[in-house]
């Protein structure tokens, strides 16, 4: 098994394109055919599977999750860390902090359509810890 760490250090809310960098570890782990396995170290942001072609798609989203968990100071007990704590955790929960990728022939075997995503939820940038766990074998 091949292990690293990703770190992204992101400008803020959106998703943030990892395919190339989650790419390349699969390629220096030597795996052929197998699994890579994505574990976000955080609470207020997501890991996500989606459209890599058009940034409508990213916009309405984020417009969606947006409506889904509002920042609103009034709304939430749990409001410390400032109004998008809690709607950042919210949405965290439903893009969840796992991602699982089937490996072939030396790469992620994702859709001509795919692409790899960290959605970060908090207004302010944010230093992200993602570990890339590469299984599998060399063929």
């Amino acid at each position: 098994m091949h292990q690293e760490h990703l770190q992204h250090a992101g400008p803020g809310p959106g998703l943030h394109d990892l395919t190339d960098a989650v790419q390349a570890a699969v390629a220096r782990s030597g795996v052929m055919t197998g699994l890579c396995h994505l574990f976000l170290h955080h609470t207020s942001a997501g890991l996500l599977i989606t459209e890599n072609a058009d940034p409508s798609v990213h916009r309405d989203l984020l417009r969606w999750l947006d409506r889904l968990a509002p920042a609103d100071r009034h709304a939430y007990e749990h409001d410390t860390e400032g109004p998008d704590d809690m709607p950042a955790h919210l949405k965290a929960v439903l893009g969840g902090c796992t991602l699982t990728v089937p490996v072939t022939g030396g790469r992620c075997d994702l859709g001509t359509w795919q692409g790899i995503y960290l959605a970060e939820f908090r207004r302010l940038p944010q230093r992200r810890r993602i570990t890339v766990s590469v299984s599998g074998s060399a063929d």
